[in-house]
């Protein structure tokens, strides 16, 4: 079957199954790649927390943070279903640097990155993606951003409620009611630019070798394993990756190395058009689709 052929089929699975999103799967050593809608730019949620993780480690290779400093953490107090690790604490903490890289990347704890967040703002992780040559990422908010939502609103019956008004409540340009859905407005970027980001982590690069070292082994260690991940690991195979969550939004960028030393970076970004909060098959049905890109680039 033809590669034109492999998209169009996927396409339609993903739509008779409610969702839309932007994919992309490279072959990281011949940079040959296949997707679907790869340009097309998504609110990337806790995605953003890589892009921060390698310019933590840069000021930290620098000389300009200290992993071993421990700082107070406040408590998150969140009690909504979804958070998981300090934002959920109800007492303060004392935390080093490296040990919140390793809760805000391998645990996607977000009151983690607000702490590097306030440490390094936004706007410096964007003059570090700048500064390694790497576009189509925005930064513009740390996570807390993402935690005054509908869904928080709402009652606990009622959070499919948020979900509805995330799925009708977007505009054909992309823009949004909800600040967090709005591309022009929230952190961003499509699954193009997050497969370079990942190139540029496994492949030489501007990005120093210790720095990106790190972060393979933050993404190593990712304990969110219930998305692409059963499609993806194996005993001949390893797989490194970030989530996503936010709304109807689920996202994943990882790479999977292979026994037999191929690599391939995967980035799933998707949306839902079903208001319901728990969709195990939209899980199974993205794993599904990056999985038959990669077959088909692997096979080719």
């Amino acid at each position: 079957m033809s590669a034109e052929a492999v998209v169009r089929d996927l396409r339609a699975e993903l739509d008779e199954g409610g969702l839309r999103g932007s994919f992309l799967v490279r072959d990281l050593r011949s940079r040959h790649e296949l997707g679907i809608d790869p340009d097309r730019a998504y609110p990337i949620a806790s995605l953003v927390k890589v892009p921060l993780a390698a310019a933590t480690l840069e000021r930290i290779r620098r000389g300009e943070l200290d992993g071993a400093t421990q700082l107070e953490v406040a408590p998150g107090g969140v009690t909504t279903p979804g958070p998981i690790g300090l934002t959920r604490f109800r007492h303060p903490a004392r935390i080093a640097v490296d040990d919140l890289l390793y809760l805000s990347t391998s645990l996607s704890d977000g009151a983690a990155a607000d702490v590097l967040f306030d440490l390094t703002p936004p706007a410096e992780v964007m003059r570090m993606l700048a500064g390694w040559g790497l576009a189509g990422i925005a930064v513009r908010h740390p996570m807390r951003d993402l935690v005054d939502t509908p869904a928080e609103r709402f009652e606990a019956g009622e959070v499919d409620l948020a979900h509805a008004l995330a799925i009708g409540a977007g505009t054909a340009g992309q823009g949004h009611r909800l600040a967090q859905l709005d591309v022009t407005r929230a952190n961003s970027g499509s699954a193009r630019a997050l497969l370079d980001l990942l190139q540029a982590l496994w492949t030489p690069s501007e990005i120093d070798p210790s720095v990106a070292a790190r972060v393979r082994e933050l993404m190593a260690n990712n304990v969110l394993r219930h998305r692409l991940t059963p499609d993806f690991a194996a005993d001949a195979a390893k797989w490194s990756s970030k989530t996503g969550t936010l709304l109807n939004l689920r996202h994943e960028a990882g790479v999977v190395e292979h026994a037999d030393g191929r690599v391939f970076g995967v980035v799933a970004l998707t949306e839902s058009r079903v208001p319901a909060v728990l969709q195990p098959e939209a899980d199974v049905l993205m794993a599904r689709v990056a999985r038959a890109l990669r077959d088909h680039l692997r096979g080719g």
